[in-house]
């Protein structure tokens, strides 16, 4: 039975995302009786909108990678541990025990709270949900039990759910994505991080005056503060670090702009798309929940890349990581196969602080160097895991990412079911801290509400 689960959920999931999201936004629409022609279009839109944000994606990860690579060997460090990326941990996280359960238990988690009233997002992002796979893994091979990897599994769902909900407000607001969540692991567990960083530096004399948002930077700079040719300086700027020559330099600093110019222009299309959708299920919460908000839909971390501001502190970030991997003692890790990938956790980090890159910037330091010693830690028990799947590592020494090897949260819960003293410490002082993080943007947002209301009344 679990052989014939575990087969179907796989072949599902081979589908892939542009597949699969077109499917169920197709029987959502129908099931929320928005007509077979709109729902078909909406579906279709959503689908053509995601394989433009992956080939554009696909541009900016095969552009950097090469480059973020080159940029390590220039500087002669040889460490023990291999990044290998994210993919090859999606590829594990499937393959392993707890997956085939994954897939039900999520979608039952979230039409629980929903029921309950305990979330808003509907999370419709069913390929991600290996990130909640990974971590009952790992629990399930640090512990040997695979009641532990079920539990924490769905609790990280639910956890994720909260999070996506906290930060939606925003991520409507200055990302410019109306009716959405990001209920992606790899990035909304930054989100807290970020606002505490952010939080910090406004009490710190100096730094909490410089502020440098896209519309700062266009307004200051004209042409070349238009996010096309910040793309194509940042562009040229990591080419020369990376000691390509003039052909190269020039090669990367064009597909960065392209990157920049037409990714919003992606996003913008499914939008597009989910707009029928949207006012549907406002429709429907009128109709049957006449004091219920808006449901967000939960999409993939993907569609916030194509703000400016991501994608500009990112690529600043990127020279900083290498430094970072040369310098720090202890760090284990050789950042290659997700350095190009580090705009999903600073995304948060750009978004707790509004859109401005020079303090996303300063908090993605500290931040970047916690991945790196978190992928060092987690390597063995990474590397363990990838084994007893018989998962081809094609490397003698230890494996892990500077992504999602070096999610904290992942590595804290594998200590807690560990019994880890300091991480059940820990469990307290995260709770209160977010409460009052919560508690100050909820404030915040009620603040905005308001103002844009007598604004609306004049």
């Amino acid at each position: 039975m679990t052989d014939k689960l575990y087969a179907a959920i796989q072949y599902v999931l081979g589908m892939g995302p542009t597949v699969m999201l077109p499917i169920i936004i197709f029987t959502m629409a129908m099931c929320l009786r928005v007509g077979f022609s709109r729902s078909l279009r909406s579906a279709l839109t959503i689908g053509m909108g995601f394989v433009g944000i992956f080939i554009v994606f696909g541009l900016l990860v095969d552009s950097l990678g090469p480059a973020a690579k080159d940029m390590v060997k220039s500087t002669g460090i040889d460490l023990p541990v291999v990044d290998l990326g994210w993919t090859p941990l999606a590829a594990i996280a499937w393959a392993s025990q707890v997956a085939p359960f994954v897939v039900p238990m999520t979608i039952g988690i979230n039409v629980l709270m929903l029921t309950l009233n305990w979330t808003k997002t509907v999370n419709i992002d069913v390929w991600n949900f290996w990130h909640f796979s990974l971590v009952g893994a790992m629990v399930y091979t640090a512990t040997g039990s695979f009641a532990f990897g079920l539990i924490i599994a769905g609790v990280t769902a639910a956890i994720t759910l909260v999070l996506a909900d906290w930060c939606a407000p925003m991520i409507q607001k200055y990302f410019d994505l109306p009716g959405i969540s990001l209920p992606t692991l790899s990035s909304v567990i930054f989100f807290p991080l970020g606002l505490l960083g952010n939080l910090i530096l406004d009490r710190v004399p100096g730094l909490n005056k410089l502020n440098a948002d896209p519309e700062q930077i266009r307004k200051r700079f004209g042409v070349f503060g238009e996010p096309m040719m910040i793309g194509v300086i940042l562009g040229a700027g990591i080419g020369l670090l990376a000691k390509y020559d003039l052909k190269g330099v020039l090669g990367l600093a064009i597909n960065l702009g392209a990157v920049m110019l037409i990714m919003p222009r992606m996003v913008k299309l499914l939008m597009e798309g989910l707009l029928p959708l949207s006012d549907a299920v406002r429709s429907f919460l009128r109709k049957r929940y006449p004091d219920r908000h808006d449901l967000y839909i939960g999409l993939d971390i993907a569609v916030a890349v194509g703000h400016p501001s991501v994608l500009s502190t990112a690529l600043l970030l990127i020279p900083v990581g290498v430094l970072l991997a040369v310098i720090l003692p202890g760090n284990k890790l050789l950042p290659l196969g997700d350095l190009a990938n580090i705009w999903v956790p600073i995304s948060m980090v750009v978004l707790a602080c509004r859109g401005n890159i020079i303090r996303a910037f300063i908090i993605g330091i500290p931040l970047l160097a916690m991945n790196l010693y978190v992928a060092s830690a987690a390597a063995p028990l990474l590397t363990k895991l990838a084994k007893s799947i018989h998962f081809p590592i094609n490397t003698d020494g230890e494996i892990s990412s500077l992504l999602d090897g070096g999610n904290p949260f992942r590595l804290w819960m594998v200590r807690i079911f560990e019994g880890n003293p300091l991480a059940l410490m820990l469990i307290p002082v995260v709770v209160i801290v977010c409460l009052l993080l919560w508690r100050m943007t909820s404030k915040q947002q009620a603040v905005s509400e308001s103002k844009e209301q007598a604004l609306e009344g004049k």
